[in-house]
């Protein structure tokens, strides 16, 4: 039987571009080569030239160096009758869409592979992009009955053209807030707000990565993360875990996350087991409410008073042997090239459109 050829699309021109790079890394090492032959397809920041990188290429964090996609790779010639590089075909079956982030995790590429006619992993072309904009998935999430964190949108228009108006409409608000950008990732351009003095840098500094900043209220509460996988066809959750972060940090920002090994998670939660299962149930929930597909990662406080507060849903989360989504499931006994694996399969038994997804 023939190897699937499985294209591992990476880099991209959003913030997390390294971190994109560093998951590929991760499925590159554990992918199963006796049923998968892996080809990499990098994307690079600068230019968004789409480029054929080889596998000895390094993929990881040396010396607290992040890995990008190299610029002088040799191009890869993309159109929607599929990849070649120096005039001969990839034959790519299937593409695992390793980009976290807009222009990838946001629906641009998961359009691309509808058009193309290429299965591909994760979810579709809508759950994708309302996933990624977190004031349109809020009001899908808190039309389900689930709690959402106080908060509104300003953007850079309003911000520049009435910048009295956006702060008397803040004024209402409680600190500390959280600033962050409506559709980035990884708390790039993320701020926490602890006076109204600090406000108007925190809303600019959202605005340098989204037009549209979110402006929430803090949730006092511990932070806890529930990962969600089709496995033969069947929406599964993992145990929720609660992530713990070192005290020199404010909040889980770029650098606690991977730069300074300064998170840990703790799996399952030291929460009550009604809790546990009630963070399982709205996992799920958010996940089928905005129709994903595959795999996320979804985000929840659960605050001192009991109350379970939903955050955000990662349609593609981080995805490194040790980023949380894996380790989630490694608890419940399914190994990283599992999830590969199961990934792999649900895309290519996927039906690409919209009488598919």
């Amino acid at each position: 039987m023939s190897k699937v050829i499985v294209g591992i699309l990476f880099g991209g021109r959003s913030s997390e571009h390294e971190i994109s790079c560093i998951s590929a890394g991760g499925i590159l090492s554990a992918i199963d080569r006796d049923l998968y032959e892996p080809v990499l397809i990098g994307i690079t920041r600068t230019a968004g030239r789409w480029v054929l990188v080889p596998h000895d290429y390094p993929l990881s964090i040396v010396d607290g160096v992040l890995p990008t996609v190299p610029e002088d790779a040799e191009s890869v010639n993309t159109d929607i009758r599929g990849f070649s590089a120096n005039g001969k075909a990839l034959n790519i079956d299937v593409i695992f869409p390793m980009l976290h982030g807009p222009y990838g995790e946001d629906g641009t590429i998961q359009g691309f592979c509808e058009m193309a006619n290429i299965p591909y992993a994760g979810s579709g072309v809508l759950a994708s992009a309302v996933a990624m904009d977190k004031s349109f998935a809020k009001p899908i999430f808190a039309a389900q009955g689930m709690k959402v964190a106080e908060g509104t949108v300003i953007t850079a228009e309003q911000w520049a053209s009435n910048r009295a108006a956006c702060e008397s409409l803040l004024s209402g608000f409680s600190y500390p807030l959280f600033v962050k950008p409506a559709r980035g990732g990884s708390s790039r351009g993320t701020t926490k707000v602890k006076s109204v003095s600090e406000l108007a840098s925190a809303i600019s500094e959202a605005h340098r990565f989204d037009r549209k900043a979110m402006i929430e209220e803090a949730v006092i509460g511990r932070e806890v993360e529930c990962g969600v996988l089709e496995i033969d066809g069947a929406v599964k959750t993992s145990n929720p875990g609660e992530i713990f972060i070192d005290e020199k940090f404010e909040f889980y920002d770029f650098e606690s996350k991977y730069l300074d090994e300064a998170t840990t998670v703790h799996v399952p939660a030291e929460i009550p087991a009604s809790a546990l299962k009630e963070i399982q149930r709205l996992a799920a929930l958010a996940f089928t409410s905005l129709g994903c597909s595959g795999l996320a990662r979804v985000d929840f406080f659960y605050r001192l008073d009991g109350q379970i507060v939903i955050i955000e849903l990662n349609t593609m989360p981080g995805f490194t042997p040790t980023s949380v989504f894996p380790t989630l499931w490694a608890e419940r006994g399914v190994t990283y090239p599992q999830i590969i694996h199961e990934l792999i399969k649900v895309a290519l038994t996927r039906k690409n459109g919209v009488l598919g997804n």
